[in-house]
């Protein structure tokens, strides 16, 4: 799944092209993705203008003076600007076409992804309102996730990828901080100590500007906006690298499941 330095990579791509850009049209070609494209956006979104692409967690923004759309990529989802003329292929499911003569097309082959319309401040949406802290703002520090840990006793790998105590942080980038934090994934999140998470926040914060920086990870699914990958995955220190050494210590990096989802982590580093 895209994580919030993939997501973070497709708005800075595709803020230049639709920023004061108005809509000319919205072309639905399946309206069965994770909720039904809803009809009122089609006819609220077409004749407005962009005034503002930004991003909430893995959300991005399109906001116009009528509204908002909320589009999330979901477990395949990938975004494509293109001349609106060019024919579509099986999984493109909708295209915004805009005065410029382009198209933001979305491509899902699982159709997990999300286009949804709000008037309101979209800060309260439902799918948003509940949303924890950015880890790249200037509300998220280790005395937040400390005081957020306490008394818990779920694995720390699982706690820092709950959104509703911190957006963005998927599977790759959870284990690349914590190797970074020299924190073991499965540890208890209530077992960490103060100066670990000062530390693991400052590990976060540095993993995902590092990754946004290099243009996101490149997994099967995913690739930028503009149709090339990213090459983070090339500095990854731990994810998907089961049985080669570990770039610090030489210990071969082991992997478990933790909550369904593949954990790699240094035996030797991470305690």
């Amino acid at each position: 799944m895209p994580e919030l330095p993939e997501v973070e990579t497709a708005r800075r791509g595709i803020e230049p092209h639709l920023l004061k850009h108005k809509v000319s049209a919205v072309v639905v070609r399946d309206m069965r993705l994770r909720w039904p494209v809803p009809r009122a956006l089609i006819k609220e979104l077409t004749g407005q203008r962009i005034a503002a692409v930004t991003r909430r967690g893995k959300y991005l923004l399109l906001h116009t003076p009528a509204g908002t759309a909320l589009l999330h990529l979901g477990m395949s989802g990938s975004l494509r600007l293109l001349p609106a003329d060019t024919p579509a292929e099986k999984h493109d499911h909708l295209d915004i076409v805009l005065d410029s003569g382009r198209a933001l097309r979305l491509r899902d082959p699982r159709r997990f992804g999300t286009l949804l319309w709000t008037t309101g401040d979209p800060t309260h949406h439902k799918l948003l309102r509940t949303l924890g802290p950015e880890p790249l703002g200037e509300d998220f520090d280790g005395d937040y996730l400390f005081a957020k840990a306490r008394g818990r006793k779920v694995a720390i790998k699982n706690f820092i990828m709950n959104s509703h105590i911190l957006v963005g942080v998927g599977n790759i980038y959870a284990s690349e901080a914590l190797f970074l934090a020299r924190i073991h994934p499965q540890r208890a999140a209530g077992r960490v100590s103060r100066e670990r998470y000062l530390a693991l926040a400052k590990s976060i914060q540095k993993v995902l500007n590092a990754a946004i920086k290099a243009g996101g990870t490149t997994l099967r699914d995913f690739s930028r906006a503009d149709g090339e990958p990213g090459y983070f995955r090339q500095h990854l220190r731990v994810y998907g690298r089961k049985g080669k050494p570990c770039k610090h210590c030489g210990t071969a990096i082991a992997t478990r499941l933790t909550g369904q989802r593949s954990t790699y982590y240094c035996p030797y580093c991470q305690h």
